[in-house]
């Protein structure tokens, strides 16, 4: 492991704080899972559980917040130490609102099956997107827990994927509103999950490129892929 301290409880702390992240992300994985269901087989208890389970989510949030907090008033991290503190701190405001994305989801799943409609949308692009911001989440999330950027920018190649495919929902989503008006409600809906899994696609992208800074201290924010592949190769 790259971080490494003759206090054995010092490592003790940071390893405890990187497998609470880690947890913390398995259980936003799951969420989104739940919301999927939710929403393409009409599960109403299983969005109910999404939505209540979010406060597990908040709660892992504060608690590895304060854990980094003791963890710099009690240890003064400098380099490499600190550079994990300040992206775990990051990281898990990105996991937090994949986790708010996923109750979006759900509420959608409950408001769409409560009432009678004529019209019930159909969400198969939305399945393959939602396919693809899970490996994405994923994949940073491994490439977090092994510090290893090698697949970082896979991630940012798919975050564009799932953009090309929002667009072309959109474009689609349009195209039925403006043919029959009765649709609108529906592909509102439709567009506003779009646009929810599209955001959890963004908040994958950022987890990856912080482990890009932890391991290599390059802020490849806002770069292009090209970019960011280029420091990901540098030894």
């Amino acid at each position: 492991m790259q971080f490494e301290h003759t206090y054995k409880q010092y490592d003790a702390e940071l390893e405890s704080v990187r497998a609470k992240v880690l947890q913390m992300g398995g259980l936003v994985e799951q969420q989104i899972v739940n919301a999927l269901d939710a929403l393409v087989n009409a599960n109403l208890s299983l969005a109910d559980s999404v939505i209540s389970n979010d406060h597990r989510v908040n709660a892992l949030e504060v608690q590895i917040d304060e854990d980094c907090s003791h963890i710099i008033a009690r240890r003064q991290p400098a380099a490499g130490d600190l550079r994990m503190i300040m992206m775990v701190v990051k990281t898990i405001t990105d996991l937090e609102r994949i986790g708010d994305e996923a109750a979006k989801l759900a509420r959608v799943a409950q408001k769409i099956y409560e009432s009678d409609r004529m019209y019930t949308p159909r969400f198969a692009e939305i399945k393959t997107m939602v396919g693809l911001v899970r490996e994405m989440l994923r994949t940073a999330l491994d490439a977090f827990a092994r510090l290893d950027v090698s697949k970082t920018v896979d991630v940012a190649r798919q975050d564009e994927q799932v953009d090309e495919y929002f667009r072309a929902a959109m474009r689609q989503l349009i195209t039925f509103m403006l043919e029959d008006p009765r649709t609108i409600s529906m592909s509102l809906e439709v567009l506003f999950v779009a646009k929810a899994i599209e955001r959890i696609g963004d908040h994958s992208k950022n987890i990856a490129e912080y482990v890009v800074y932890m391991v290599k201290g390059k802020d490849v924010r806002h770069t292009s892929v090209q970019e960011m592949e280029r420091e990901t190769l540098q030894p």
